[in-house]
């Protein structure tokens, strides 16, 4: 058994995100019954990993929750995961357009402004850079 020190170490994470999936339901420890100190498992290091995997392939901990619960149910996950990653990637791909036109925006405002000189304050504008871009 594992307290939450040494399944941070084991698991390669902090302690303080071993104690957030704890309190958000993704791991489950059991209590020292001498000091209250929480316990975990062997399968907790694998949790923890898995956990890890995911995230840092765009999980959120809400969808990795459905991931476990499918397992809990003895249901394959992998039609889950399989849509949650198709929708993830949508969403990807349009937040990445979105991003390259306003980085297109943003490089044609500074080339514009390159041309351009510091205003001064005069109660009528703010910022003469940014009114000069429609």
């Amino acid at each position: 058994m594992l307290t939450v020190s040494a399944l941070s170490k084991a698991a390669e994470t902090t302690a303080d995100s071993i104690r957030h999936y704890v309190r958000i339901g993704l791991l489950t420890p059991s209590r020292n019954p001498d000091n209250g100190y929480r316990l975990f498992s062997d399968d907790d290091i694998k949790k923890v990993k898995f956990i890890r995997r995911a995230k840092g392939l765009g999980f959120t901990l809400h969808e990795i929750q459905i991931i476990f619960d499918h397992g809990t149910a003895g249901q394959s996950p992998c039609p889950a995961v399989r849509n949650m990653i198709q929708q993830r990637i949508s969403k990807n791909r349009s937040n990445l357009a979105e991003l390259n036109r306003l980085q297109l925006r943003m490089d044609n405002a500074l080339e514009k402004w390159k041309t351009m000189p510091d205003g001064e304050p005069d109660g009528k504008a703010l910022c003469h850079l940014i009114e000069s871009i429609e």
